[in-house]
């Protein structure tokens, strides 16, 4: 595939739906927007800067803030936000000549926009409105008489981002739909290349080609979640006639393929044997032919001559009953339905071809969003009344603190002591923010002093560059906070520049007073009443079983015949959500500081986990086409590995009871049961029975480790056996 056409792929991948491009071109336009408008009404009225920069900032953050998907509830929460913007404004401006006072009410607004997160997504923008209303009052030093413009200037910073947003540019949720379904293609090319090369193996190392495995794949596990949730939205029709509830079946199917494909390759590789020279060169053909089928642009005709070709290609390995070992035969299968799910189109009438029947063969060597309320605590406190608290102390020191190193830019030390809280559930989470905010303020500083220096003279450049930084800054919020004060820091260069106030000495001092906030933030959070990593991951591990076991108890029901109420898209769904807060809550347990221990244990416990969440997704997705009423001795089956997870969830957090006891033998039953079926459901209820074994021996090996401790080598993956049945 030529370098213009992967280059293609790659940029569709890094934004699926092209999400965060629409909310950066919404939110610098609705920017300039609101500047050009109070720049009309400054010029007639006479009025300072000062108003037409408060416009801007309230455009921005009304814009950044608001996540609700439902068109309704966004337009209500933006005006909305005008409340708590009023007000802050006019208690700033109210309190700008009476220091004390002000900086009392300015540590209570922000423990309120702390408090208020509990109430979701309306919350969390209302409390972000308030809290920047106020701050730029403080720091642009209002006074009374500036009052009526500036809440003329919130209401058209305001209006500026609900007149775009919610009127002229309404995100259509078909549109967006289909350019996140030719994400969801660019990431199974992602994950495909990857493995292609791992597969050729040479440069680099093989620990990196396999980390880069890993990667892809948490990537794609993602861009399908984005897939899913888009497409519940009403008006998330198709071209061609399809709706959205066409398409988790069809996205579930590909990415169970495509995480078969990558796991049963890092399974042949680890087995480090070498391939002979013809099954090496017939795996890359159909690796290559699946390469070029889901590159972005690949015509639709050609697709299929594509796919039929990867097809082809490995069909000599998956008839053949000697000569290649089991690993390559598996990874031949894995090419082989990975392009069947490809070729399925997205039409309801159309029969999914059924899951794989093996999951992953487990290797057994960034605003946090709760489902459900995350159990108490030792103190009892909910998460956002301890954040509260300790964001009252974190800024009321970063005040103090702020003052002593500078009594005129002290601000800078308090902003980055509230926002190292937001979207965090643990002081490592805080530890990992501060750090992220220190870095990219460094980085910022240096990058805004080079830039200021090419265009000083030109304002019209620098005017440029400083929209096309916060455009940047808005796009990349979403990926890191640390890259918005990144491109935070190279404006302030310019605008300082703009306004001949440029000087080294000055962002030096920008750096300084950030890291005071982040420190005392980080400080806080591991004093004031503390929230310890593993306290956060134990609370998402507590979801993700309960969701796995919701999993595991309705596709039983579902498959002897009985009718849960929960639809399996949302079981799936619901897992899928729960997999990503506890990889979110792993991420500080999974440090690379050379002080943090046990890392490797929990890389190991998501990585178990993940596989387990894989193999439920699996039996939701047989359990839509599996009926077998008189199949009961799999309910037994199930039950058994329920309950072993819910041993394994006990051990994991060190609780009392849960005997676990391996279910071979009430499987074995199941499996023999269904063998005796007739020819359909046999094959899919054989399905059925392995993909619960592979769940029980992969909850089993981890209980087994957590026993061995530290004494004894992580068992051996490839000296699992192999269930029975097909391996297809």
């Amino acid at each position: 595939m030529s370098w213009p056409a992967e280059l293609r792929t790659r940029l569709t991948g890094t934004d699926p739906g092209l999400v965060r491009l629409r909310l950066a071109a919404i939110g610098t336009a609705s920017m300039v927007l609101a500047t050009a408008v109070m720049a009309v009404v400054s010029a007639v009225a006479k009025q300072p800067v000062t108003v037409l920069l408060f416009a801007a900032v309230l455009a921005m953050i009304s814009s950044i803030s608001v996540n609700e998907p439902d068109l309704r509830r966004s337009r209500v929460t933006t005006a909305l936000m005008l409340v708590p913007a009023a007000a802050a404004t006019t208690a700033g401006a109210l309190l700008s000549r009476h220091h004390i006072p002000a900086d009392v009410v300015f540590v209570v607004v922000m423990m309120l926009a702390v408090y208020v997160r509990r109430f979701g997504a309306r919350g969390f923008a209302l409390g972000m409105a308030g809290f920047n209303a106020y701050f730029f009052t403080q720091y642009l030093q209002a006074t009374p008489a500036q009052l009526p413009w500036l809440l003329l200037a919130a209401c058209v910073g305001v209006g500026s981002t609900l007149l775009l947003r919610g009127v002229l540019f309404v995100e259509r949720p078909g549109r967006t739909l289909v350019h996140q379904l030719r994400a969801f293609d660019a990431r199974v090319h992602d994950l495909v290349g990857a493995v292609t090369e791992l597969v050729t193996g040479g440069t680099p190392e093989l620990d990196a080609r396999l980390r880069n495995v890993q990667r892809r794949q948490t990537r794609l596990n993602d861009t399908a979640l984005a897939v899913s949730v888009t497409a519940d939205r009403p008006g998330s029709e198709l071209p061609g006639g399809g709706t959205g509830a066409d398409v988790p079946g069809h996205v579930l199917d590909v990415e169970l393929a495509a995480e078969r494909l990558a796991v049963a390759s890092v399974r042949m590789v680890m087995a480090d044997k070498s391939l002979a020279d013809d099954a090496s060169r017939m795996l890359l053909d159909g690796l290559h032919g699946l390469l070029a089928a889901t590159a972005s642009g690949t015509p639709t005709a050609m697709v299929t001559a594509l796919l039929d070709c990867a097809e082809r290609s490995v069909a000599p390995i998956v008839g053949e009953t000697k000569g290649h070992g089991d690993r390559v035969q598996r990874v031949a299968f894995a090419v082989t339905r990975l392009a069947w799910a490809l070729r399925a189109p997205l039409v309801p009438e159309q029969p999914v071809a059924p899951a794989a029947a093996t999951g992953p063969d487990l290797d057994t060597g960034d605003v946090t969003d709760d489902r459900t309320a995350a159990p108490a605590a030792s103190s009892g406190l909910r998460l956002t009344t301890r954040q509260a608290i300790q964001v009252g102390v974190a800024t009321s020191l970063a005040i103090v603190v702020g003052e002593l190193v500078s009594p005129s830019r002290w601000y800078w030390a308090v902003i980055t002591a509230f926002l190292v809280f937001a979207g965090t559930s643990s002081r490592g989470d805080v530890l990992t923010r501060g750090w992220g905010r220190i870095l990219g303020t460094i980085g910022g500083v240096l990058a805004g002093v080079g830039l200021a220096a090419l265009v000083s003279g030109s304002q019209l450049t620098a005017l440029i560059l400083l929209f096309v930084c916060i455009f940047l800054g808005i796009y990349l919020v979403q990926v890191s906070p640390a890259l918005l004060a990144f491109w935070i820091s190279v404006v302030l260069a310019l605008l300082y520049g703009l306004i001949g106030q440029f000087s080294v000495a000055l962002l030096v001092l920008r750096i300084e007073e950030t890291a005071v906030g982040a420190a005392l933030g980080i400080i806080a959070a591991y004093v004031v009443l503390p929230k310890r990593s593993r306290e956060a991951f134990g609370e998402a591990l507590d979801d993700l079983v309960n969701a796995v076991d919701d999993v595991l108890s309705t596709s039983v029901d579902r498959i002897v015949g009985r009718q849960p109420t929960t639809p399996s898209v949302e079981l799936a769904r619901n897992l899928h959500d729960a997999l990503a807060t506890l990889r979110a809550r792993a991420a500080p347990l999974d440090s690379p500081l050379p002080w943090r221990r046990q890392r490797s244990s929990y890389h190991r416990t998501l990585q178990m986990l993940t596989g387990v969440e894989h193999y439920a997704r699996s039996l939701v997705r047989l359990s839509d086409e599996i009926r077998a009423p008189d199949w009961m001795t799999v309910c037994p089956a199930a039950e058994r590995v329920r309950g072993n997870l819910d041993g394994l969830r006990n051990a994991l957090l060190r609780r009392d009871g849960g005997e676990i006891r391996s279910a071979e033998d009430v499987i074995d039953a199941a499996e023999s049961a269904a063998a005796h079926h007739p020819e359909p459901p046999r094959s899919g209820l054989l399905t059925v029975s392995r993909v619960l074994r592979r769940t029980d021996q992969a909850v089993v090996a981890l209980a087994d480790d957590l026993r061995a401790g530290n004494r004894a080598p992580a068992p051996d993956p490839t000296s699992a056996p192999e269930p029975t049945g097909s391996t297809r």
